[in-house]
């Protein structure tokens, strides 16, 4: 069987330019090409579609992940070629990887089999380099902070209740916590500081939620990176920092035009975690989309109960966008592991654990359905081990949800093995008007909101946190942020802190032990169990397999 990198790397891809021109009317002067097959669209353009009218806009989202892997990405592409295939004028539109995860455990993020964005190993390695402005203007924030106070401190900020850390795209656990400022006079004060991972910045997070760059630039402004001795927050501005921030992210604000191995078009632009941030590509890249094509698909990071919900409660609050379809995308494999099957033992059939993990989709289709009132429809991602009485079980067992279950073939067959799954989301598109609503109001306070998704959403019990953040939480709130949505960070595995406890737990405990206010991206970072702002890598990470040829060919990747 060929890996998805023999497959993408064998890919007849179109030049950009081309590409462009001829599938989405866009002249070459308005497309700035990094190579033949990656380009940027010029905000100017951009500008020029306001008058448009939008196409739909699918959300593509899933069952809690598992280790035996759910497709999302993969459903996504696939069901974006199939669009095409069908008549149906579409654009996928993507967030970009993150090196971290490329090079633990995750490997390629570009989709997968047939159901590509190409050219797949220049989008998971550096890609158009945003990323690394995003570091660099984040990281230039961090080292202004310091030299402020090392000049002797005008604002008097109190270096022990800095808030702004560093960040670098890659797992490094051993950055987490670190001492900076050692050696003496001449290298500044020593204090305690430490790092996260790109995907986490709040920088990055700005830039997903901008609207042009003017709004990038205030947003920028307004971040909160430490205290006073007297609690009053320091923000960017006041370093006058934003102004240099946004210059390294001039480029970078802009979204990248790349292709399916179908030389279907594709926007790729931003990247924050899901479980750390709110998982979605940048707003900017949403619009244009929805601008150039009948037809927009989507996704949301993780599950329903992480990415699709804060597409929901902040990307599409922040920005008016409003999906008028989800597509729920499960397997076989996941659901037996959702049942208790262990990783090894997943080739074989296993009705009984289909039957006890269907609880776990159950629990999202309901979420999607009666929470965010949506229609949808359910994708099941199919693997060559899933046996038909499996396959005719899952359709059995959710045909009283009156929902259609469609199974997609993309991965081996391209857009032609998603043709079912793409006339269903345009019967539902065209049929079903959404019935959307977010989970809770702008104007309800902060412990308000996150006691309506812990207890709506993840099926919690109770919510839970010490004195300490009780305190943080009426401080924000009297403050005047009370109104922001707020972004839970927590594990992906599970609708529980308990990244073990699969399937759909009811009457767990949400506990909150850290609350971060990000300003600028106007929402709040509420921490929950053992989640990490820094992942570190797994035992035998994927940079194992990872290599160049003596010609330059990139093996090993996905």
């Amino acid at each position: 069987m060929r890996s998805d990198i023999d497959i993408a790397q064998s890919a007849n891809m179109l030049r950009i330019t081309d590409l462009g021109r001829d599938r989405l009317g866009i002249a070459d002067e308005h497309l700035e090409p990094y190579g033949h097959y990656k380009a940027k669209i010029s905000l100017s353009y951009l500008d020029s579609l306001k008058g448009r009218p939008d196409g739909k806009l699918v959300l593509v989202t899933a069952i809690s992940p598992t280790p035996a892997g759910e497709g999302k990405t993969t459903t996504t592409v696939g069901l974006g070629d199939a669009l095409n295939h069908i008549g149906e004028r579409a654009i996928v539109c993507l967030r970009e990887p993150s090196l971290g995860p490329v090079f633990g455990m995750k490997g390629g993020a570009a989709g997968g089999g047939h159901a590509q964005v190409v050219p797949m190993v220049d989008i998971n390695l550096h890609f158009t380099g945003d990323f690394s402005a995003i570091a660099l203007a984040h990281n230039l924030l961090a080292a202004l902070i310091d030299n402020h106070i090392h000049h002797g401190n005008a604002l008097g900020i109190d270096a022990r209740r800095i808030t702004w850390r560093r960040v670098v795209d890659m797992n490094d656990r051993a950055l987490r916590d670190i001492t900076i400022g050692l050696g003496g006079p001449a290298n500044g004060f020593a204090r305690e500081d430490g790092f996260d991972i790109v995907v986490a910045s709040e920088v990055m997070a700005i830039l997903c939620l901008a609207n042009d760059l003017a709004d990038l630039k205030q947003r920028l402004a307004r971040i909160v990176v430490g205290y006073t001795r007297g609690g009053v927050p320091v923000t960017a501005a006041q370093l006058k920092a934003h102004g240099a921030m946004a210059a390294l992210l001039r480029e970078a604000i802009k979204p990248n035009l790349v292709q399916t191995i179908e030389n279907n078009p594709a926007i790729l632009h931003g990247g924050p975690f899901a479980n750390i941030a709110h998982g979605c590509n940048s707003v900017i890249a949403t619009r244009a989309a929805l601008k150039l094509a009948d037809w927009v698909v989507t996704e949301a990071g993780f599950g329903a109960d992480l990415g699709a919900e804060k597409f929901v409660d902040i990307k599409c609050r922040k920005s008016g966008l409003r999906p008028d379809v989800a597509v729920i995308v499960a397997t076989v494999r996941a659901l037996k592991m959702h049942g208790g099957v262990d990783r090894q033992d997943l080739a074989g059939e296993n009705l009984a654990a289909v039957s006890k993990g269907l609880a776990n989709l159950e629990r999202h289709l309901n979420n999607v359905r009666n929470h965010y009132g949506l229609p949808c429809v359910v994708a099941v991602n199919h693997f060559v081990h899933d046996t038909t009485a499996e396959l005719e079980l899952m359709q059995r067992k959710l045909a009283h949800h009156e929902v259609p279950v469609v199974i997609a073939r993309h991965w081996a067959e391209g857009g032609a093995g998603a043709v079912d799954l793409a006339r269903e989301v345009v019967r539902l598109g065209r049929t079903t008007p959404p019935d959307f609503r977010f989970v809770y109001e702008d104007a309800d306070t902060l412990w308000e909101k996150v006691n309506k998704v812990a207890k709506t959403i993840y099926g919690a019990a109770e919510v839970t946190a010490s004195a300490k953040v009780h305190t943080r939480i009426r401080e924000l709130q009297a403050a005047g942020y009370g109104h922001f949505p707020i972004c839970i960070a927590k594990t992906q595995y599970s609708f529980s802190t308990d990244p073990k406890l699969r399937g759909a737990p009811a009457g767990h405990v949400i506990d909150v032990r850290e609350v971060r206010l990000a300003a600028g991206a106007e929402f709040i970072v509420l921490v929950c169990g053992e989640i990490m702002t820094m992942p570190g890598l797994p035992a035998s990470p994927s940079s194992e397999n990872i290599d160049v040829t003596d010609d330059g060919r990139i093996v090993g990747l996905f």
